[in-house]
């Protein structure tokens, strides 16, 4: 894993390279950015085993179309997970495009690459109404190692303030309902989790900017809650952007 997550970095900054150098043409932005969390909480399941980590990865950009790479490295040892290891590593293709001024879409697929566990791939719609507190619809659908439905829905709002010309809070508020995506959330129909976000951006250079957030998560329905306990996650992430 370690070795697999080390190359796809390396090819995202060789491909950034090669875009940039042999089709000056095309337009390519991305960041890069790497965090410190007090646990890696995903879907209200807390797969760090309540120990911190570090989340870190690249975004790059051109036209409608991105490509992202992202990892977590567990920084202390539990019974079940080493310590000093890359456990996860997500590959994603993203296109995404407005219809119109009032509806933006992305449509995509997620590559999970997992330690000890079975790799799975997931396709995901998303649908944001560009109006106040930007409703988002996702569904996303694992097509690989479930063996049920694959299911899962999300609906979220957010919404940001800015308190200076350096400074911004943002809000949101995510529920989703599990349609028995059995491998990575359970074999039950119902709603699942919501989360309570706040994050906030404080920029320190036109390329530079550090976010500290937090989130409250709790499942909703009783086979939820028997899945997963109510959790916070606290971290913060430095994010430089080109």
């Amino acid at each position: 894993m370690k070795k697999w997550s080390i190359l796809l970095a390396a090819l995202i900054v060789l491909g950034a390279g090669m875009v940039t150098t042999s089709f000056a043409a095309i337009t390519v932005e991305g960041d890069v950015y790497a965090g410190v969390f007090d646990k890696y909480l995903w879907r209200g399941f807390d797969l760090s085993d309540g120990r911190p980590v570090v989340q870190a990865g690249a975004d790059l950009t051109s036209g409608n179309f991105t490509l992202s790479y992202w990892t977590n490295w567990q920084l202390k040892s539990s019974n079940d997970i080493p310590s000093g290891e890359a456990n996860e590593t997500d590959i994603i293709i993203d296109y995404s495009r407005d219809l119109g001024d009032m509806v933006s879409i992305s449509v995509g697929n997620i590559w999970y690459a997992l330690d000890g566990l079975e790799d799975t791939n997931e396709l995901y719609l998303s649908a944001t109404v560009n109006t106040l507190l930007a409703p988002t619809f996702s569904v996303y659908y694992d097509w690989d190692a479930c063996e049920e439905d694959g299911l899962l829905f999300a609906a979220d709002i957010s919404h940001s303030f800015d308190l200076s010309e350096e400074l911004s809070l943002s809000l949101g508020v995510l529920v989703t309902y599990n349609d028995h995506s059995d491998y990575a959330v359970g074999d039950y129909a119902g709603f699942h989790n919501y989360e309570l976000s706040v994050g906030l951006d404080y920029v320190l250079t036109d390329q530079l900017s550090v976010s500290p957030s937090f989130v409250y998560s709790s499942g909703i329905s009783s086979a939820a809650k028997d899945a997963i306990d109510s959790e916070m996650l606290a971290g913060v992430n430095l994010t430089f952007t080109f």
